[in-house]
C-alpha cells in the first residue's frame, strides 16, 4: 500500500509522463538569463509536422506544452509567457504557410521576446533560409533560444554554431526523410500498386487495386465521353454535347465528409482533358507524369509549380496493368 505524509495529496500516477519543470529543459537556468531577459516575455513554439501526430504523439505534445511551467519557475509570471501553437499540423520546410512562425519572428523583431523556448530545433525550422533568419533576428534583438539541451545566446559566436549545427542537422532530417519516402514510393510505383491519382470512372477497392467503377452509369458516361470524342476530334465538342444534353459526371470524392460516395457533377473542361489524357483508361499504369518545378514553388507560383514531363521520363510505364475503357 501506498502512503501519504499528513496534509499532503497523492500523487497523480498520470503526472508521472508528463516532464516536470525542472526536466523540461536541461540547463536553462544558466547565467545567459539576464534580468532584462526576464522583464520581456517568453514564447513557447509548440509543433507538430502533420495532422496524426498532433492527434497520436499525446507525450510530445504535453511535453511540449511543459515549457510553459519551466518559463514560469523562470521568475515570470504565467501571464507574460505566451504560447504559439497555431502551427500544429503544419510542416516545417517553408515558413511561409506557418501563421505561428511569422508570429514570432514579429514579436522578437519589435524587441517584445526576452526567451524562445522550443522542445528541439526541428520544432521551429527544417529550413536552413529560416532557421538563420530567426537566429539574425535574435542575435540583433538579444533573445535567448532554448531547446531541451540548454539555453544559447545567438549573439555568441561559439552558441550560433552550435544552433547552425542544430539548424543543419534537422533539415538533412528531413531531406532524408522525404528520400526515404520517395524511395519507397517509387519502388511500389515500379510494380504498378502506386495508386495516388484515382480518376473518374474508377474505384480504389480495399486490397489497394484499381477497379471500374460499380455503377454502370458512371461506367456508361465515361465510354460516352470516348466516343464523342472519336466521333467529334475535339474537346470542346464533346463538352456542349455533354452540356447540352445534360449529361453529368459520376465523381466520387477522394476527401471530406462525404469521400467514396457518388456526386453527379455537370462537365467541366479541366475533367474531360483529364480524362482524354490519362493512360489509365488505355489499361496503361503511368507514375512520374508531372514533377514540381523548385523554382516557380520558389517564386510562390503555387499553382503553377506543377509541369508536365516528356513520356521518356516517366518513373514508370506498365501497359496492361489496370482495367481499361478503351484500347
Amino acid at each position: 500500500m501506498s502512503s501519504t505524509k499528513a496534509g499532503q495529496p497523492e500523487r497523480d500516477p498520470r503526472s508521472a509522463s508528463i516532464p516536470t519543470a525542472r526536466t523540461a529543459v536541461v540547463g536553462l537556468g544558466s547565467t545567459k538569463v539576464q534580468k532584462w531577459h526576464l522583464e520581456r516575455l517568453a514564447f513557447v513554439y509548440v509543433r507538430q509536422s502533420s495532422p496524426q501526430p498532433v492527434v497520436e504523439h499525446r507525450e510530445s505534445r504535453l511535453r511540449q506544452y511543459a515549457l510553459v511551467d519551466y518559463a514560469v519557475a523562470l521568475g515570470r509570471p504565467r501571464d507574460r509567457v505566451q504560447v504559439i501553437d497555431e502551427d500544429q499540423g503544419q510542416s516545417g520546410r517553408h515558413a511561409e504557410n506557418r501563421a505561428g512562425f511569422q508570429r514570432l519572428l514579429a514579436e522578437v523583431a519589435i524587441d517584445h521576446v526576452g526567451i524562445v523556448l522550443g522542445l528541439e530545433m526541428s520544432r521551429l525550422a527544417r529550413s536552413d533560409k529560416d532557421w538563420h533568419h530567426l537566429l539574425e533576428v535574435c542575435g540583433i534583438f538579444g533573445t535567448l533560444v532554448a531547446d531541451q539541451d540548454g539555453v544559447y545566446n545567438a549573439a555568441d559566436p561559439n552558441d550560433r554554431l552550435l544552433l547552425g549545427l542544430k539548424g543543419m542537422i534537422s533539415s538533412v532530417e528531413l531531406q532524408t526523410m522525404r528520400n526515404r519516402l520517395e524511395k519507397g514510393k517509387l519502388s511500389k510505383a515500379s510494380r504498378g500498386e502506386l495508386f495516388l491519382d484515382v480518376p473518374l470512372g474508377y474505384v480504389k477497392t480495399a486490397n489497394g487495386e484499381l477497379a471500374l467503377d460499380p455503377d454502370e452509369q458512371v461506367r456508361s458516361v465515361v465510354g460516352l465521353i470516348f466516343d464523342k470524342f472519336d466521333e467529334m476530334g475535339s474537346v470542346y465538342a464533346v463538352y456542349r454535347y455533354l452540356i447540352g444534353n445534360n449529361i453529368r459526371l459520376g465523381i466520387r470524392p477522394h476527401n471530406g465528409p462525404h469521400r467514396g460516395e457518388l456526386e453527379w457533377r455537370r462537365a467541366c473542361l479541366p475533367t474531360l482533358y483529364r480524362i482524354l489524357h490519362h493512360p489509365f483508361f488505355a489499361g496503361t499504369y503511368a507514375y512520374g507524369r508531372f514533377q514540381i518545378d523548385p523554382k516557380r514553388q520558389h517564386e510562390g507560383r503555387s499553382r503553377k509549380a506543377q509541369k508536365t514531363m516528356p513520356i521518356e521520363q516517366w518513373k514508370a510505364l506498365l501497359h496492361g496493368r489496370v482495367p481499361a475503357y478503351i484500347t
